[in-house]
């Protein structure tokens, strides 16, 4: 009898369930888009909605299997990854309180108070955890203090969405590092709580205990059962956050691999051990990798793919991506000197963006136009990629051999050569592009005893489509309109500093 595994993969805007053979082919899928909404009079809310998020994630499930046409005792695990940062809030009984997704920005006011109170904190907190206040629990928690005192006071648990997927499948609450690292009060040494920046903070103990991605949490629940026609003879896994397992779906889980991820947000991500000391210019994430000894430091690039598609719906004239990549692989190198203004470089500690625009434009259609213009952008991406990257090194010591490049970006041909020509780096694009699912059943084959770690379960399942070698020419005239941009972005930063111009995002309480 063929096994396989079912994995649910929470993310911002769907969720989905997915199953796989044991060899890492996908078998079929069911998927539903999600909202996650404002919570009227509070500014910056995000909320999650545990309720009708469940009623979605039993659909995915039941369809999933029966688009698969396999007897659910055929599925020997089931794992899950979400979103990062996002947190569901359990009273004594594990009856869900509250939740809230990941950009959820409603406690400016907490993380401001915050830092009056002890302006070394947040710095402080971020030597051990890799985290500022930007997006970490505890801000969010101290709102929830503040604002809604009869629901704190019945709070006893918090896990990340991920984990709650498997508390909903299982009964039980747990948390693994590479999710639970991007709420902070985590250590990223000793890949577990770090409890008293809690009670630094005000709040009580929340913390459910630490797994390990791949350990087996339980099994399916006769409930769970029931809700979703899984059987309770399958065992429910730990997975993970979906940027850190996402890159081990890509096969990078040795020290040194980096992979950048070309969706909505940008993500650049490099392995580096455990133990590495973290710079007090707190201009960059790390997080706990999936993979046990291993953090991996992250840059992030903000709304890289929603400009795209902005550019695409808005001055497009109806054509596609692949239609305006040709148009703009005519356009020489340097875009004729068209700068975009968009998303920084990562400065975690300090996270602001410029107001949007494109400057450098002239009035010649025959070199300002629709194709300079998206050239331009690909460009800008992969030189904001390349700083993130220099930053990365500059703390670590660590400098990538090479480049995985994945997500939708990375089906542009143009878009993975340039960030070759930018980085100076060879550039690979593996088969599978979209790979937190597979990486989400790697951790469930591992948990089922199939594999005996993300390394194995990456040489065996992980195959790269196409490469590319950098043009070292083109890498010396990248770095000259490098640091052009890095100037420009300052004078526009400048004006947002000022007032004048309202910037495209900020963290809470800058």
């Amino acid at each position: 009898m063929s096994h396989y595994f079912l994995v649910i993969d929470a993310g911002t805007g769907s969720i989905r369930a997915i199953v796989f053979d044991t060899f890492g082919n996908q078998t079929s899928i069911a998927q539903y888009e999600w909202n996650h909404l404002c919570e009227e009079g509070v500014a910056g809310s995000m909320g999650f909605d545990f309720r009708s998020g469940w009623e979605l994630a039993k659909k995915c499930i039941k369809e999933s299997i029966a688009h698969a046409n396999i007897d659910p005792k055929q599925i020997i695990s089931v794992s899950a990854s979400s979103m990062r940062e996002g947190i569901v809030v359990y009273d004594k009984d594990k009856n869900e309180l509250w939740g809230v997704a990941n950009v959820d920005s409603r406690a400016s006011s907490e993380v401001t108070q915050l830092k009056h109170e002890n302006p070394d904190m947040e710095r402080e907190f971020y030597r051990s955890s890799g985290q500022t206040f930007a997006l970490s629990a505890a801000p969010r928690l101290l709102w929830l203090k503040n604002n809604r005192p009869s629901l704190y006071e019945k709070a006893a648990y918090f896990t990340m969405i991920s984990d709650w997927i498997l508390f909903k499948l299982s009964g039980e609450l747990a948390c693994e590092p590479s999710n639970a690292g991007t709420a902070g009060a985590f250590s990223l040494s000793t890949r577990n709580w770090e409890k008293e920046q809690f009670s630094k903070c005000g709040l009580k103990d929340l913390f459910v205990p630490i797994l390990e991605s791949g350990d087996v949490l339980g099994k399916v629940s006769k409930g769970a059962s029931d809700d979703t026609g899984l059987s309770i003879d399958t065992l429910v896994v730990m997975g993970g956050g979906d940027v850190q397992i996402g890159t081990a779906g890509l096969g990078a889980s040795s020290l040194g691999d980096a992979v950048v991820l070309g969706g909505s947000f940008w993500q650049q991500v490099v392995n580096v051990p455990a133990n590495t000391k973290l710079s007090d210019e707190m201009l960059l994430r790390v997080n706990p990798h999936v993979v046990r000894g291993m953090s991996q430091a992250e840059g992030i690039t903000f709304f890289t793919g929603l400009v795209m598609r902005w550019f695409r719906d808005t001055l497009g004239g109806g054509r596609s991506y692949g239609e305006l990549e040709a148009m703009a692989s005519k356009i020489p190198l340097g875009s004729h000197g068209i700068l975009p203004i968009f998303s920084d470089s990562m400065k975690y500690g300090e996270w602001i963006h410029a107001s949007p625009s494109f400057t450098g434009l002239g009035i010649d259609p025959e070199k300002y136009n629709i194709g300079s213009m998206f050239r331009a952008l690909e460009e800008n991406a992969c030189i904001v990629s390349a700083i993130n990257l220099e930053n990365i090194k500059a703390f670590s010591g660590v400098r990538p051999k090479s480049l995985i490049f994945a997500s939708g970006a990375s089906q542009g041909p143009l878009w993975s050569q340039i960030l070759a020509d930018v980085t100076g780096l060879e550039v690979k694009v593996p088969v599978v592009k979209e790979a937190t699912a597979l990486g989400v059943a790697m951790a469930a084959g591992i948990g089922a005893g199939v594999y005996g770690s993300f390394e194995e379960a990456g040489k065996n399942i992980v195959k790269i489509e196409r490469s590319y070698q950098p043009n070292m020419n083109n890498f010396q005239s990248y770095q000259e309109i490098k640091e052009k941009w890095i100037k420009v972005y300052s004078k526009q930063m400048e004006l947002v500093r000022e007032g004048i111009l309202e910037p495209m995002w900020k963290a809470p309480g800058i």
